[in-house]
């Protein structure tokens, strides 16, 4: 059990670690990381109960519907919202790239009590191709999501509603055709590989963007106090 619990855990962790230590200005308080990470943790269990009812009442039927509503929708929206509730109006989220720690958190959070779950279920010989697909995935979509927060948190007010809604609805499209690559190409691993090539870019660049963004801000806030 410990093995297990030790592969299950260890993704996320290392994962998390990495958003953390890419901050280049004011690192996070590592209280309220892992708030936030055992915020994702405890969401798992109310997803993982939703998602059972909508199977078990045959709401959810179809490839599609499990991928972009039962998986991509519940699961990013429960994220969504623990960060718009806990963490988006906090004093500590005080630079653009605070967003994608907050953000690979709570996704890591969620993914590592899941990534737990299937390895007690399925055994420990999975864990590695758990890490790659997975919890890196979650971690990306976290990384997204909290990108366009960090965005949100930023703007101006006529601004700030579409990149609260970038941050919702660009997770749940990325997430959604995850899974639904799994569940309807019996093929999955020749989409699978490019698309996981993409999420990576994808979720480095908004890293990047995040940096350029917070090194604006402290960049302005130099200016102001000279002038």
């Amino acid at each position: 059990m410990l093995v297990i619990l030790s592969a299950g855990i260890a993704p996320g962790l290392a994962l998390l670690s990495y958003f953390y230590l890419r901050d280049q200005y004011e690192a996070e308080p590592i209280t309220l990381v892992f708030k936030t990470f055992m915020y994702g943790a405890l969401i798992t269990f109310p997803i993982m109960f939703l998602q059972y009812v909508l199977e078990v009442e045959g709401i959810i039927g179809s490839n599609w519907s499990t991928a972009f509503i039962s998986s991509g929708f519940l699961e990013e929206f429960f994220k969504w919202f623990i960060l718009m509730f806990a963490i988006f109006q906090h004093v500590d989220f005080n630079e653009p790239y605070d967003g994608i720690v907050y953000g690979a958190g709570v996704s890591l959070g969620f993914a590592t009590v899941e990534n737990i779950l299937y390895l007690v279920a399925n055994g420990v010989e999975h864990a590695f191709g758990r890490a790659i697909l997975p919890v890196s995935s979650h971690a990306l979509f976290g990384v997204i999501m909290g990108y366009y927060l960090g965005k949100a948190k930023f703007s101006s007010s006529e601004e700030r509603h579409k990149w609260l809604f970038l941050a919702i609805s660009v997770p749940i499209m990325l997430h959604g055709t995850y899974n639904y690559i799994f569940l309807a190409e019996k093929n999955w691993i020749y989409y699978m590989v490019p698309f996981m090539f993409f999420l990576w870019w994808l979720g480095l660049k908004k890293v990047k963007s995040a940096h350029q963004l917070t090194e604006k801000k402290y960049k302005g806030e130099l200016k102001k106090e000279i002038i």
